[in-house]
């Protein structure tokens, strides 16, 4: 006898397995290895949470009650499939184009990135997805129930609702531990979905092996299994037509709508090619998980006590006939069933939550705007966490107020038919050009209502108000109101009297509101974009031009997706652009591709809702309009060849600007220049000249006179020298500047390559600008131990530059407590990238392109000093040493970023 302690430590050590499998995947896809992570198979079997315990244990149990009506929750998913494809086909490339992240996002997005549609749609699917959640902490409480029972010498007797906190609390921590790990929901969850693939395959294997048992170890083979069946009950179960269509419709319904179902087909999708392969092999998977059931029921009634739960016939035949390993499988298939659902479903609500409910409160809570400072991620990942906790907490709640019910197909078709109520909308919205937010909003409002008056409500009973004296007379004895006999039609199954009234009420008010409202100019856009998807790659622009600051965007986007990947975004724009730095110019074909990205992590309402602070609102062109309405294809390829020669030419007329620009102010410099290294040569020259010609006369008179006509003494003499000295080393200090930068221009510089500890290098050049009368007052924040980095460099130049670097800040730095951060962080296998950010007001974005010029000077002489070689040095050390350095834009203060190999390759080359 397997004891119930036991079971407990199998089904740790098997959810052990999964943390091992989904902590090895993650750090193989951070690792870029992504190889048959992204592979069809891996993306079919994810598919199988749809799979859950309804499937694994209910099915059975539906077919002792209700014979081959199970069969329409397999039918339904594989009509979609086959028949359906080219609608999954292209809610995938929507999910793909437009960086959806939830069917909450893909609604909202469609409707004019309405958030008000955003927080409905997420409403219903966390109380439509509610009694699911319920569901398999259920079917797991009672797994456990039957092994307890079973084991007289358990130390716990088995309690339903402590055993369902155990497991609820145990999915939770799962879940957020590999579920929140990344923001971006186009990175995907590797982890979970390898973890799921893999219980994908433990519950076919425990429900075919069950299967087998059954026929050939209990039935006595193929034969007689067959003519049990014929004379058994079940075959003698009529088939319901009405009910039949209305099921498989149903389950259709909701293999596209429930959330889980969405983030595996759509969001988890890395190739629209998977389809193809999914598009065959899914229904087989279903046809394997359903080959067994009847067998399996007909042979629980046969041989089990008369009353036994036949939801429990896949666990508690194997225990009849004293099989433990088959039942211990037979468990961890079920187990495997509950926990992939809950898992994903719980990632999808939560992603769901944070973004069209928590952040737009967040962001209406913030007085500063989208700039404010602070990190959102971190919002939205405590967001989504602490969302986790609470979805899984509603599933124990409704379990827990419910009572829990004796057949959890029963629960199930609960689920399916609230979240079905957001098909009219998503259908509408991805074929109909004339839907409409205000009639989504009827649709699905109606929808919900109906829904949780005639089916969810009730599933509550009297604890909701709904008495057998309610159903039976309806709200104030108004019969017509009967929730199972809405408007007067008695008669017909509770489930399709809801399934029918709510879904074809929802159409027809989401009909009626869309043909007598007008589309606002964002919503035709979004709607020629998802009905044309494929004949449009890119999302309609509504952005004006230059009305942003692109430093203010990319400090709002580093805040959201973290600050590497908003610096990678925003360089690889400038330099499409022909432009160098970090800061593109704000086009509308940019802030189109940074709304996409942002909405990647946040969603797409909110991502919009946070550019148009900064944008100041969504502005619809003419052309935009006319684009719109424009239905031929001759005219759209005309347009599109317009705009990419007009693209073209904007870009060369910006890049000769540019250089126009940048001609114009080295011209200036040059004459500054000239200005500046007469004055600089002039200045010590008088200086030199004048106290040299002081000493001469007084050294005429004799040694002995000295002084006498002059009035020279030998603290004069002392002082004169002392200027005459000064002023050399001033002339000196300037000449070796020139010489310098001339020998590293011309490539001329010999340079003494050593193996060296990055922390010594910056620590010498912190203690060698600790002193010298500047700012003295700035203070050197260091990560330390970061530092410590082995690279092959000159490090006498490399301190150079640092030195450079650490004196600008002292000199420059106008905070009221002046601070520079040092960081030094690797980047790949062999690069290495050294901030400076100091906490100053930085220097102006109409001044950063010409830092890095020869006596390029940005303040008066008399405050700064100095020929302004030093970053033009800066820069060839630089270029010398195979690294580069760069203005990073968008730190709040002046911030420099270097890169540099850690290792040189080649004699005389350093990649």
């Amino acid at each position: 006898m397997l004891s119930f302690n036991l079971l407990v430590l199998v089904c740790l050590a098997y959810a052990s397995l999964l943390f091992f499998v989904a902590f090895w995947a993650e750090k193989r896809a951070e690792r870029g290895r992504l190889g048959w992570l992204r592979s069809p198979v891996v993306y079919t079997l994810s598919l199988s949470i749809y799979c859950t315990a309804w499937t694994f244990y209910g099915a059975v149990g539906y077919a002792a009650r209700s014979g081959l009506e199970f069969v329409t929750i397999y039918v339904g998913p594989s009509l979609v499939m086959i028949g359906w494809w080219w609608v999954l086909r292209k809610l995938v490339r929507i999910g793909r184009t437009q960086r959806i992240t939830s069917i909450a996002d893909l609604i909202s997005s469609r409707f004019g990135k309405s958030n008000t549609l955003g927080v409905l749609v997420t409403l219903l699917a966390v109380i439509g997805t509610t009694p699911y959640i319920a569901l398999q902490l259920q079917s797991v409480a009672l797994s456990f129930a039957v092994f307890g029972l079973n084991d007289p010498q358990a130390m716990v007797v088995p309690d339903l609702n402590k055993t369902a906190v155990w497991v609820a609390g145990g999915l939770t921590l799962f879940t957020i531990l590999f579920g929140t790990r990344n923001l971006d929901a186009n990175e995907r969850h590797h982890g979970v979905v390898t973890a799921i693939a893999l219980e994908a395959v433990v519950k076919f294997v425990a429900l075919v092996a069950v299967g087998v048992f059954v026929v050939w170890g209990v039935g006595g083979g193929l034969g007689e299994t067959l003519a049990r069946i014929d004379a058994s009950p079940i075959a003698q179960q009529s088939i319901n037509g009405t009910r039949w269509v209305t099921l498989t419709l149903l389950a259709a319904a909701a293999f596209l709508t429930l959330p889980r179902m969405f983030q595996v087909l759509v969001v988890e999708n890395s190739e629209e090619s998977h389809l193809f392969t999914a598009g065959w092999a899914f229904p087989l998977y279903l046809f394997g998980m359903s080959l067994f059931v009847i067998p399996i029921a007909v042979t629980g009634l046969a041989v089990l006590p008369e009353g036994a739960n036949p939801d429990m016939f896949v666990l508690t035949i194997p225990l009849n006939y004293d099989k433990q390993a088959l039942a211990a499988l037979s468990f961890l298939g079920g187990f495997s069933s509950a926990t992939s659902m809950v898992i994903v479903a719980a990632i999808a609500l939560s992603t769901m939550v944070s973004n069209h409910i928590v952040m737009p409160i967040w962001l209406s809570s913030r007085k500063d705007g989208a700039t404010v400072s602070g990190d959102v991620r971190s919002v939205v990942l405590l967001a989504r966490r602490i969302s986790i906790a609470g979805v899984l907490g509603l599933g124990y709640l409704y379990f827990h107020i419910s009572g829990g019910s004796e057949a959890l197909a029963a629960i199930g078709m609960i689920s399916f038919t609230g979240v079905a109520q957001v098909l009219p909308a998503l259908i509408g919205g991805v074929f109909w050009r004339g839907a409409t937010r205000v009639g989504a909003i009827a649709g699905i409002v109606t929808g919900f209502v109906i829904w949780a008056y005639t089916m969810f409500l009730p599933s509550f009973g009297a604890a909701a108000g709904f008495t057998e004296a309610f159903m039976a007379s309806g709200p104030f004895d108004l019969a017509w109101l009967r929730p199972q006999a809405l408007f007067g039609v008695t008669g017909a199954d509770p489930v399709v009297h809801a399934v029918v009234w709510s879904i074809a009420l929802n159409a027809l008010a989401f009909v009626i509101g869309s043909l007598v409202s007008f589309p606002r100019p964002v919503e035709r856009l979004q709607g020629a974009q998802f009905v044309n998807v494929f004949e449009h790659t890119g999302a309609a622009r509504r952005w004006s031009e230059g009305v942003a600051e692109a430093e203010d965007l990319l400090m709002m986007a580093q805040r959201i997706v973290g600050s590497a990947e908003a610096q990678k975004l925003f360089q690889i724009e400038a330099e499409a652009q022909g432009k160098q730095g970090y800061l593109p110019d704000v086009t509308p074909a940019f802030l189109e591709r940074l709304e996409r990205e942002l909405a990647g992590s946040v969603g797409a309402a909110t991502a919009h809702a946070m550019l148009g602070q900064l944008v100041g609102g969504s502005i619809v062109s003419v052309e935009d309009l006319m684009a719109v309405a424009d239905e031929a294809a001759q005219i759209m390829e005309y347009s599109s060849q317009l705009e990419a020669k007009s693209s073209e030419l904007a870009r060369t007329a910006r890049q000769l600007r540019e250089a126009n620009e940048k001609l114009t102010a080295l011209s200036i410099q040059k004459d500054a220049f000239l200005s500046q290294i007469s004055h600089e040569l002039r200045t010590p020259m008088t200086s030199i000249r004048a106290f040299s010609e002081i000493l001469r006369d007084s050294g005429d008179v004799g040694a002995g006179d000295v002084g006498a006509d002059v009035g020279m003494d030998a603290e004069s003499l002392k002082r004169f020298s002392g200027i005459i000295h000064d002023e050399a080393q001033r002339l000196t200090r300037l000449l070796d500047d020139l010489l310098d930068l001339s020998v590293l221009e011309n490539g001329q510089v010999t340079l003494n390559w050593a193996r060296t500890n990055l922390h010594d290098v910056i620590a010498r050049a912190v203690q060698a600008t600790t002193h010298g009368g500047m700012n003295t007052e700035l203070i050197v924040h260091r990560a330390e131990l970061s530092e410590h980095i082995a690279i092959d460099t000159d490090p006498d130049r490399l301190a150079q530059v640092f030195i450079n670097l650490i004196t600008n800040a002292r000199k420059y730095c106008d905070a009221r407590n002046p601070a520079l951060h040092i960081t030094a962080t690797r980047v790949g296998r062999d690069q290495l990238q050294i901030d400076f950010v100091d906490n100053g007001s930085g220097i102006p974005s109409d001044k950063q392109a010409m830092i890095f010029e020869k006596f390029s000077r940005l303040t008066d002489q008399a405050k700064a000093g100095g020929a302004g070689l030093g970053l033009a040095i800066c820069r060839e050390i630089m270029h010398n040493l195979g690294g580069t350095i760069s203005y990073l834009p968008g730190q709040g203060g002046a911030a420099f970023r270097l890169k540099l190999p850690r290792v040189r390759r080649g004699a005389g080359h350093v990649t």
